[in-house]
């Protein structure tokens, strides 16, 4: 599940939903950034989400329906291993954009996880393993669900959030140019959703280099820390 936004006004502010149904999670603070890890049962604690001092996002919403062209087939780059590198420094969001423009990425085998990714600049990369990706030289916004942007509506899927897409989109389309923490809060409450229940909403004040952030949809128990 999960909705991803990055706005670019006065300031650069990446908001992100997490809908996660049954998986240990947790939200770590440190130098490094803030990130929410995933309690995976081969690898552990990994740091699949969240914010550096540097200035980068990165989100991961799994798209509806899978597509079997993002199995691992051959050679390639793991999707996941890529965000982690830009998660943690290890990669810029240019070498990400390289790697994935000039081969094939991969996902794990049945489901298709994308990659929605964001730097200092507001600068947005979209991946979307077996089909492509897209590059956003600082758009003033853009959103991304669980539907793939290549296929749109094409295929259908109810867990796809194209109503969650359409309610997000609707309101960056017509927000002010001083859009802040407290707007894009307003955006990921109403991108919120039960069923797969919302766990984590975070925002990044990337201008401020503050993360906020608040769990299970208790929005007046937001927590922050400033990165760097």
């Amino acid at each position: 599940m999960c909705t991803s936004i990055v706005v670019n006004k006065r300031k650069t502010v990446v908001g992100w939903n997490l809908d996660l149904l049954n998986t240990e999670y947790r939200v770590s603070s440190s130098p490094d950034g803030v990130f929410i890890e995933i309690n995976d049962a081969a690898e552990g604690w990994m740091p699949l989400f969240g914010a550096n001092p540097r200035g980068d996002f990165v989100g991961m919403p799994t798209c509806w329906p899978f597509d079997a062209r993002s199995d691992p087939s051959g050679e390639g780059s793991n999707v996941i291993l890529l965000d982690i590198d830009l998660l943690l420094r290890k990669k810029t969001l240019g070498e990400v954009r390289a790697i994935a423009e000039k081969g094939p990425v991969f996902s794990v085998p049945g489901y298709t996880f994308m990659s929605a990714l964001s730097d200092a600049d507001g600068n947005v990369l979209h991946i979307v393993p077996g089909q492509g990706c897209l590059y956003y030289e600082k758009p003033a916004y853009k959103v991304l669900t669980n539907f793939s942007p290549f296929k749109q509506d094409s295929e259908t899927h109810p867990w796809m959030g194209l109503d969650r897409f359409r309610t997000a989109e609707g309101m960056l389309r017509n927000a002010s140019d001083d859009f802040d923490v407290k707007d894009c809060f307003e955006v990921l409450r109403a991108a919120s959703q039960e069923v797969c229940p919302t766990v984590v909403s975070m925002v990044f004040d990337v201008t401020e280099r503050t993360v906020y952030w608040c769990e299970n949809r208790k929005w007046d128990a937001v927590s922050s820390a400033a990165l760097g």
